[in-house]
């Protein structure tokens, strides 16, 4: 898989190490920053590339670090395409893509640890969407309102 990685400056440690698991675990990794600690950088301005590569289908799936992984979650949601939760657990990670279809994962540098984060990753990486109908159905709903949205 090709994923789209970023973290801002409370994340930039986390970010590294993921890029380099996941790179080490046979996917592509596409840095979009930060490259440098900068402590007034804005978690918008890594988020936002990420988000936007993934809908473009320029990428398989996002992963995006920040401080808490509230803010990325925000800003990457705001992406028409974009399903971006916050998993500090493997089943949410595992459960958001196989039932929701997510295709950002959203982490916590100063709420999860190295090998939590590998955990998540892994979860997040070996999901795919259960094709299930049921699961189809409330997609088609959150699609819905995505083009609702965008209609105004």
């Amino acid at each position: 898989m090709k994923i789209a990685i970023s973290g801002d400056h409370a994340g930039l440690e986390l970010k590294n190490h993921i890029k380099d698991y996941v790179a080490g675990l046979g996917h592509e990794a596409v840095d979009h920053g930060a490259f440098v600690y900068d402590a007034d950088d804005d978690f918008p301005d890594f988020a936002a590339p990420v988000a936007r590569a993934v809908a473009a289908k320029d990428v398989d799936r996002g992963i995006i670090v920040c401080g808490s992984g509230v803010g990325a979650s925000v800003a990457a949601n705001k992406v028409p395409g974009v399903r971006a939760a916050i998993c500090h657990d493997t089943y949410s990670a595992a459960q958001g893509v196989q039932h929701d279809d997510m295709n950002v994962l959203c982490l916590g540098a100063r709420v999860v640890g190295v090998a939590l984060a590998e955990a998540v990753v892994d979860a997040f990486l070996g999901a795919e969407m259960d094709t299930h109908p049921r699961f189809q159905r409330r997609l088609d709903k959150i699609l819905k309102l995505e083009r609702e949205a965008l209609m105004g």
